[in-house]
Parts: C-alpha cells; structure tokens; sequence
C-alpha cells in the first residue's frame, strides 16, 4: 500500500520536472538561435556599410577627374559633391 503511495506521488512528480527541464531547454535554445540571426543581421549591416562607403570614395574620385579633366566646371563639381554626400 505505501509503495501505491509513494509511486502515486513520485511519477507526477518527476513527470512535472523533466516537462519543465525540457521547457526551459527549449526556450534556451530558441533565444540563442535568436541572438546568432542579430549577430548575422549586424555582421550584414557592417558589411554594407562598409560596401557603400567603397562605392561612396569611388564616386567621388570619378567627379574629382572629371573636375581636373574639365568635363565638369566647379559649380557642376560642387552640385554632384553634394547630391553623393547627401545620400
């Protein structure tokens, strides 16, 4: 009759823990696979930044040789200067 009891109380028991042990595993992994997709999502936005920058100087240096060429005059330069740098 106690051993009824004792495993009457027991199995519940330990059925409660390993639903809560596997819960709170579930929701760990889940919130590091969150924080690895914001690593990856700022890695990009570095990697763009730095894209746009490259493209940025390279633009500039276009305008700067058409300006020494004479294809632009200097308020041209100024104008295409300051539309590349506003964006």
């Amino acid at each position: 009759m106690e051993k009824i009891i004792f495993f009457g109380l027991v199995i519940p028991i330990f059925a409660f823990v390993l639903y809560l042990g596997g819960n709170a595993i579930m929701k760990g992994m889940s919130a590091k696979n969150a924080n690895k997709e914001d690593k990856n999502a700022e890695n990009n936005e570095i990697e763009n930044s730095s894209d746009i920058k490259e493209n940025l100087s390279e633009e500039l240096d276009k305008l700067n040789n058409l300006f020494k060429d004479g294809v632009l005059t200097q308020e041209e330069f100024e104008k295409a200067k300051k539309k590349l740098l506003d964006n």
